[in-house]
């Protein structure tokens, strides 16, 4: 006999503490059809920017949209901005720029890992999880001025240099951090109770992904090529170490191993950095408004953030138009939970890192 029910997850689950809403309608424990709201909250940052700011505040109000993946949200919308003014940065503003965002990428995944931990009852493991995460927001701070809101990215460059003695600093704490994440990589793909019981869990297959557009790990789990670092050259990624990250079963093992692996790159490229910054300037003075429009592709620790930047020529834009990773995730993610068990919702979306903060504009 079918048990028939309705069952409301979010926002105050306490796997899912964002503001959105998911209806399942399932059958005994199978998920046969599900509803999402994603409209929660609307904080106007986007109608701020285009009526209240000059295009220069713009660059330290972007980055508000979300905490996690700040630095992204602030060099897409700078290079945008850079782009109409056909103004091109020093080259060691764009090392100190990919620094930077590379270290939020680390503390990013080092949280959705975290996240996924808890989803399967493994407290500890948060804790570890949440305690190395501090080698790199350390690193953020010293080197920025702020653990999450860095301010560090402006047009024209960076804010503040790399000295000797912070860059002595930063080494101790990463080769510190680089010890710790081999011994996660070995606990995700080993411990039964984090990532064993997962494999074949939540799969995306590649055609999946590629119709619904998926963006991220998410998608490169799936074996879809796509990371707007391998695409564009606004910043010197090629010059640095990048390497993309392809796993092919689409599960929640294979989007846990993509995000370890790629913090490994992410640690790469940064060593890369210490070892060759180079000498000049690290910030240069940008004359000239905004005329034209432009788009940026940038690629976000949850995936592909597209920014669109439009002015006339005046100090306030006529245009700020911003589309997350986690947007571009919520189909994908809506149609896996179809015929799936209830019981592994929470792993199923803590392994797709949503972040609805960057989604309500």
């Amino acid at each position: 006999m079918e048990n028939k029910m309705i069952v409301p997850f979010g926002s105050q689950h306490i796997t899912l503490l964002e503001p959105v809403r998911f209806i399942f309608e399932t059958e005994n424990e199978k998920i046969v059809n599900v509803d999402v709201d994603v409209g929660y909250v609307h904080r106007g940052i986007e109608k701020a920017c285009q009526t209240k700011l000059n295009y220069k505040q713009v660059a330290y109000i972007i980055p508000r949209i979300c905490g996690l993946c700040a630095m992204s949200h602030a060099l897409a919308y700078i290079t945008a901005v850079e782009k109409i003014l056909e103004f091109d940065p020093p080259k060691k503003a764009k090392y100190l720029r990919v620094l930077v965002h590379e270290l939020d990428r680390i503390h990013s995944h080092l949280f959705a890992m975290a996240h996924v931990a808890e989803a399967a009852g493994y407290e500890n493991l948060v804790m570890h999880l949440f305690r190395d995460r501090e080698l790199a927001m350390e690193c953020l701070e010293i080197l920025t001025g702020n653990r999450v809101q860095y301010d560090y990215g402006c047009i024209g460059g960076v804010n503040r240099d790399l000295t000797p003695e912070v860059e002595k600093i930063l080494r101790k704490k990463l080769k510190k951090l680089e010890d710790r994440i081999h011994w996660f990589k070995d606990l995700y793909m080993n411990d039964y109770t984090l990532s064993l019981r997962w494999k074949g869990i939540g799969v995306i297959s590649k055609e999946m992904a590629e119709k619904y557009n998926a963006a991220g790990p998410v998608a490169r789990a799936s074996g879809v090529r796509t990371d707007a670092r391998a695409e564009f050259d606004a910043l010197p990624y090629r010059d640095l170490g990048f390497e993309m990250i392809v796993y092919k079963d689409g599960d929640i093992y294979s989007r846990n191993l993509v995000r370890l692996d790629e913090i490994f790159v992410s640690l790469r490229i940064i060593w890369n950095i210490l070892d060759g910054l180079p000498e000049g300037n690290y910030k240069e003075e940008v004359k000239g408004l905004p005329k034209g429009e432009s788009v940026c592709r940038w690629e976000a620790p949850r995936g592909e953030l597209f920014m669109h930047v439009r002015g006339d020529g005046k100090q306030i834009l006529t245009r700020v138009r911003v589309k997350t990773p986690t947007f571009s995730n919520i189909p994908v993610l809506r149609e896996l939970f179809v015929g799936a068990n209830y019981a592994d919702v929470p792993a199923i979306i803590t392994s797709f890192d949503p972040c609805m903060s960057c989604t309500a504009r």
